[in-house]
């Protein structure tokens, strides 16, 4: 039988330079392209080892582990344990999540009743698999491209779902309970008394609120020109914000002056009085993942005791 290593020695070479690429980029470490070849380099030399009288070696687990670890080495160096083994694991991770990837989308689109047959053929001959190097050269960057997006949009999840927090607001007799989203980039403020503004959707609490909360969410402009009157109460507690937004140098909101404004985050509580809410009808989360903005400067008054569920 005749085997191309040549080919097989490149391929090789290529993916597992991609794969240390990929892990890199998940570990957010910058690497150099040198030292991606020499990793890819040290990596495709197990399949030369395989034509060797060593090849019974070459396919022992701690053979390819030896190959991992100086793969890694070459890649990232060494700095401390923790370093390095975040490394080696990441490596197998997407090795694992590649090769798995592929092997199940093959047998997704081709299934072989004679897979086994064919196995036990190619291992007969000493090299092969059913698995076409065709495939794995056209179908490998589409999943190192596709993986790559996934672990960066879990990434983003991830560091979303560690910024929201529970907000609970009591305005006169109306309690409005909502999931919030930290915003370090949420700047506004109310220029006089110099409180944070949070900005609230209503969107899916329409049916929930009064008509005159909601009018001050549509219908702002009216009630600024003095078209649209609200009740006593409300005016007393009314704010106009300038603020920019995205085309328009300048623009005014309406916040109000809620009793208490309440944010728990794990077993941390916050409880404010110095801070204002804006009401908008926009949906701010695309996934509705949170319902509100929540000005960083809320966070830096004094913690209170989050209340305890007791269960008998």
């Amino acid at each position: 039988m005749t085997v191309y290593l040549d080919v097989i020695w490149a391929l090789n070479f290529l993916f597992d330079s991609l794969l240390i690429c990929l892990t890199a980029i998940i570990l957010k470490r910058s690497i150099r392209f040198w030292r991606v070849f020499l990793a890819g380099l040290i990596g495709s030399l197990i399949i030369l080892l395989a034509m060797t009288p060593f090849s019974a070696v070459s396919g022992h687990p701690i053979t390819k582990l030896l190959f991992s670890v100086m793969m890694v080495l070459a890649a990232f160096g060494y700095k401390r344990l923790r370093y390095f083994f975040s490394g080696l694991v990441t490596l197998y991770a997407v090795t694992f999540l590649i090769g798995g990837s592929l092997i199940g989308a093959h047998y997704f689109i081709q299934f072989d009743f004679g897979l086994t047959a064919k196995v036990l053929l190619a291992h007969s001959k000493g090299f092969g698999d059913p698995i076409s190097w065709l495939f794995v050269l056209i179908g490998f960057p589409i999943v190192w491209h596709f993986s790559r997006r996934s672990i960066e949009a879990i990434e983003v999840v991830k560091i979303q779902y560690d910024q929201l927090v529970n907000v609970s607001i009591a305005l006169g007799e109306v309690e409005i309970s909502v999931k919030g989203l930290i915003d370090s980039g949420n700047q506004l403020y109310d220029p006089l008394s110099k409180w944070p503004v949070m900005l609230i959707s209503i969107k899916n609490l329409l049916h929930e609120l009064p008509e005159e909360l909601i009018k001050l969410a549509t219908n702002h402009e009216d009630i600024i020109l003095g078209n649209e009157m609200i009740s006593p109460e409300l005016e007393n507690r009314m704010r106009i914000i300038p603020c920019r937004v995205v085309g328009r140098d300048h623009q005014l909101i309406l916040a109000l002056k809620p009793d208490v404004i309440r944010i728990e985050k794990d077993k941390d509580c916050w409880e404010t009085e110095k801070g204002l809410i804006s009401f908008t009808t926009q949906q701010l989360s695309a996934d509705d993942a949170f319902q509100c903005i929540v000005h960083p400067k809320l966070l830096t008054g004094v913690k209170k005791d989050r209340p305890s569920i007791k269960v008998s």
